[in-house]
């Protein structure tokens, strides 16, 4: 049951990738200087990471204008404990936007007295559950389990990257007023992308235009983000992914759980998470019949 080493490190409560992070730089971040300015987009795994990743940079950037036409989203929205490109992140320009799947006790002490501001998106724990385990068929840096089953009593367990989802949801939530936070969830963000691009302009004193706003959300719709090179991920080089198994964006609905999971595993699912997940005030969408 327990992950191997090569793929997953525990650190302070929380499994990281040991190729990607190392705990000294996690224990940097603590002291991390935040600027009011600052941006931060924080989710569990598979959550709609790339998708608010690219409405963010939309937003802050003028819809890719500006001399930002050719950045991908790795510089646009950098990993706060994976960085990768070894960015000087002190220097960065102002509104600086990071990215981060950490747990709230393990950000910069700075953003809990309510400097910067935090994105924090949520969805529904049986889509992630089936969309981390595709990803882990592709992605060369995860564990391969090839057993739907087993991986599931991992994620039940949090004997996964970024741990337990209900741990990392619900840290987040319980601590909202240490945090200048907005919270989004995946499922609402499916059914009015419109009204969640205008509440996500709200929270960053950002005023767009009505055409600006069309701009955002024509661009952050799956098939147009699936085809933007800046914006897929598919800009990876081939040691982090098998493009051959598959991509960073699959397939962005909400209820594709339910063709995956038999009912035996279903029921197995809602008798370790549901009592959790009834006392928290996010109320998750688990099927959405979407037009095309």
């Amino acid at each position: 049951m327990q992950p191997a080493e090569k793929y997953a490190v525990k650190y302070k409560g929380f499994y990281f990738q040991p190729d990607c992070c190392s705990p000294e730089h996690i224990d940097s971040l603590e002291d991390f200087e935040i600027r009011d300015s600052d941006v931060f987009l924080a989710t569990y795994p598979k959550s709609g990471t790339v998708w608010t990743q690219n409405i963010l940079s939309l937003i802050l950037h003028k819809g890719h204008r500006d001399g930002t036409e050719h950045i991908d989203l790795l510089d646009r929205a950098p990993w706060l404990e994976a960085n990768v490109r070894n960015m000087d992140y002190v220097n960065r320009p102002s509104p600086r936007l990071f990215t981060t799947h950490l747990p709230y006790y393990l950000v910069p002490k700075g953003l809990r007295n309510g400097r910067g501001k935090v994105v924090y998106v949520a969805r529904n724990p049986k889509d992630v559950l089936v969309s981390y385990y595709h990803f882990t068929k592709a992605a060369r840096t995860l564990e391969k389990v090839d057993d739907f089953g087993i991986f599931m009593e991992r994620f039940l367990s949090g004997k996964v990257i970024a741990s337990l989802w209900l741990d990392h949801v619900e840290g987040w939530y319980t601590h909202r007023d240490d945090f200048n936070i907005l919270f989004l969830t995946y499922e609402e963000m499916k059914k009015d992308l419109r009204s969640c691009v205008l509440k996500i302009c709200d929270f960053l004193g950002k005023r767009l235009t009505e055409k600006e706003v069309d701009a955002v959300v024509d661009q952050a719709t799956f098939n147009k983000m699936k085809a933007d090179p800046r914006a897929n991920y598919d800009f990876l080089p081939p040691e982090f992914m098998d493009y051959s198994k598959g991509h960073y964006l699959r397939k962005g609905t909400v209820g594709d759980w339910k063709n995956t999971m038999t009912v035996a595993q279903n029921e197995r699912f809602d008798s370790v998470f549901k009592e959790r997940m009834e006392k928290l005030p996010i109320k998750f969408c688990w099927d959405i019949h979407e037009e095309s």
